[in-house]
């Protein structure tokens, strides 16, 4: 094993976390344990995860169980964890897994990459922890950890391609899914993007950037773009206390989701005045007090809410009615969330 591998595992054996999908010392992971995890911590925070991935092992505990569910229940039981194209391609995946695969999940990052929803990242990760294949794993953490440890100037995302290189020279054959694990942990912990602890760290007497002093500086990133904000108004059609809804097309942002029926989201200076044109039944539409803000990866979104009583409730296309007292047993994506509570 390299300096790289022995210095970290070693580290790892006394510091690990205890997190729900990993398994015991000695254990065997649970492929569809990691295979959830991973997909849901794309993007996502390890403590936000944490009460998804045991809500969703409660509801569907195997592979099977979840290939059988309804994409909308699983889009249900995800809201609130955001990117929702990861949901519906969990259920694709299982689907696959299930009936091309004999319910048992791929074994190489190779094959694992034919799946729905899953990477250069996700079947990497999935292939070493679980499988024992010993294939570089990198996330956002592990980019921080070994551009410092090789001081690589590229920036990001140009960088990328070097930082998978190192990674894999550096990945040991022994250990490997505990290797992919303790980079994760050595990122999130002592290599942080500002004050690194680096004097406790297993890889200080490795890491070229330690040694200048400018661990800092690495990764390098390119300049921030400045986000868009996109204007729109939404409509909150009601009728003797019930609302009408869309559910969103399954192919696009926030696909197959519950939400608010709205004016198109583009950049524009101000909140259309044409917004009737855009609504989904007629009414004398009432322009609610306040605004509700919501910031997605690429662009800001500034809403205004419209309401009116209407005399039926119309059967509209993607449409269906609730009443408004049952609005909390829907999984709605926080944006819908914050244009709700503009409601009185």
């Amino acid at each position: 094993m390299n300096s790289y591998g022995e210095n970290l595992l070693a580290w790892y054996d006394q510091h690990q976390r205890t997190l729900p999908w990993r398994s015991p010392p000695g254990a065997a992971p649970d492929p569809y344990h990691v295979w959830l995890s991973e997909i849901m911590l794309q993007q996502t925070t390890v403590a936000t995860v944490k009460g998804y991935f045991d809500k969703f092992l409660r509801m569907w505990p195997t592979v099977d169980a979840m290939a059988a569910s309804r994409q909308e229940d699983i889009l249900d039981a995800w809201a609130g964890l955001g990117y929702y194209a990861r949901a519906r391609n969990l259920h694709k995946c299982a689907q696959e897994v299930v009936q091309n695969h004999q319910g048992q999940f791929p074994r190489t990052a190779a094959d694992l990459k034919t799946l729905p929803g899953i990477g250069d990242y996700t079947s990497a990760a999935i292939a070493a922890i679980a499988f024992g294949e010993p294939v570089g794993v990198v996330d956002s953490n592990v980019e921080r950890i070994v551009s410092r440890l090789f001081r690589i100037s590229t920036p990001l995302p140009k960088a990328k391609k070097l930082i998978q290189e190192k990674t894999d020279q550096i990945t040991p054959f022994d250990r490997p899914g505990d290797f992919a694990q303790a980079m994760m942990d050595l990122g999130s912990s002592l290599c942080s993007p500002k004050n690194p602890d680096c004097n406790i760290c297993p890889f200080c007497s490795l890491c070229q950037a330690q040694t200048r002093g400018d661990m800092e500086t690495f990764p390098v990133k390119p300049p921030k773009k400045t986000k868009p904000t996109r204007l729109i108004i939404a409509f909150a059609p009601m009728h003797e206390g019930s609302i009408l809804l869309e559910r969103r097309p399954d192919s696009g942002l926030l696909g197959g989701m519950p939400g608010l029926f709205s004016t198109p989201w583009v950049e524009q200076d101000t909140h259309p005045k044409d917004y009737p044109a855009y609504a989904p039944c007629p009414g004398d539409w009432t322009e609610l007090n306040g605004e509700s803000k919501h910031t997605f990866t690429h662009f800001h979104l500034i809403t205004r809410l419209v309401s009116a009583e209407v005399p039926k409730r119309s059967n509209v296309e993607n449409g269906f009615w609730i009443k408004k007292a049952e609005l909390q047993t829907l999984g709605f994506p926080t944006v819908f969330k914050k244009m709700l509570e503009l409601l009185p």
